[in-house]
């Protein structure tokens, strides 16, 4: 009947939604966080209920795929991809934690911490040379666990969780050099989303540095002179860094437009709102009050490109339903695992 076929259709549709799509969460998670951060609170409240919602149809499918499929489900953690769990769930912790929702971003701290060893170890032993933007969310993940780590320290006045971000948070930079060295170059004008997390993995570690100067207090006081100065020279460079990968990707979508939609975008909307929360919340560790009209800026133009992607995520999904998921019916999709 022509009235269920659609609801099917749409179910099909989800279900072949690759790991890739936790990118989604993470996207959609982060420009909360930078609404929040920049003070539109209203809507930080309302984007963050889309990515609640998106993180559990996801969990959902994570589960029942891990009990129905288990063969797909272990292949498809080996990709990098399926890292996204660890970063989407670190994400909304970190804004729940804002929220003042302490035991809830716990919860999912542990789950994310849980989760991210197996992960992180499925994806390295199948890195190799050549790879996309994806190798880099093992940083991803790993900073995703220092900063949920390091806000929830300064939450509850926990030095032990403070410590172990401030390691999760140096480990993941060894992680990057590491993906850096197997990344692929030429993805900056080939790739088709993913090849921002380049720059998203240094952008989450800036933010890393950041939550972890601020977790510091004279009552719990974390680090002495020496480790505080260096925090804020690495957090420092490591904005100017992303900075600079920033201008050399936006620089090269003018160059090579890539306008078709790709479930890999939601991989670049991540690394846009990531920017824009680091450069608000280092303005504030750093004290550098000017970095916070560059830092709003960087926000409207994630919440733009957000807009876009999610047009087309609504766009294909409307298409694959209209084909009722057939092969004959007319979609291809874009969408690579």
């Amino acid at each position: 009947m022509p009235g269920t076929s659609a609801p099917h259709s749409l179910r099909a549709w989800w279900a072949q939604r690759p790991p890739a799509a936790g990118a989604a969460v993470m996207a959609t998670g982060i420009v909360s966080v930078g609404l929040h951060l920049a003070g539109y609170e209203v809507l930080s409240r309302l984007t963050l209920v889309v990515a609640c919602a998106a993180w559990l149809g996801l969990a959902a499918d994570f589960a029942l795929r891990l009990a129905r499929e288990p063969r797909r489900w272990l292949r498809e953690a080996a990709t990098p991809a399926g890292l996204t769990a660890v970063a989407a769930t670190t994400v909304l912790g970190t804004r729940f934690s804002a929220l003042g929702w302490q035991t809830l971003a716990a919860a999912l701290l542990a789950l994310s911490a849980l989760l991210w060893p197996y992960l992180l170890y499925a994806v390295v032993r199948h890195w190799h040379r050549g790879m996309s933007g994806a190798v880099f969310l093992s940083c991803v993940a790993t900073q995703g666990l220092a900063v949920l780590g390091a806000t929830l320290a300064a939450a509850e006045a926990s030095a032990w969780l403070a410590h172990a971000a401030l390691v999760l948070f140096w480990l993941g930079l060894v992680v990057y050099a590491a993906a850096l060295v197997r990344f692929d170059p030429r993805q900056v004008t080939e790739g088709a989303g993913d090849h921002w997390v380049a720059g998203g993995a240094l952008s989450i570690s800036a933010l890393a540095g950041s939550e972890l100067i601020s977790a510091d207090s004279a009552a719990l006081y974390l680090w002495n002179n020496d480790a505080d100065d260096v925090l804020h020279t690495v957090t420092g460079g490591l904005l100017v860094l992303d900075l600079a990968w920033y201008a050399v990707l936006m620089a090269a979508e003018f160059v090579r437009p890539r306008l078709r939609y790709d479930v890999r975008r939601w991989a670049t909307v991540f690394p846009l709102g990531m920017t824009a929360a680091a450069t608000l919340s280092v303005a504030a560790a750093l004290d550098a009050s000017w970095l916070e009209v560059p830092g709003e800026v960087l926000l409207w133009i994630a919440v733009a490109v957000w807009l876009a992607v999610a047009a087309g995520a609504v766009r294909e999904a409307r298409d694959y339903a209209a084909a009722d998921g057939s092969p004959d019916g007319g979609l291809t999709s874009t969408a690579r695992r």
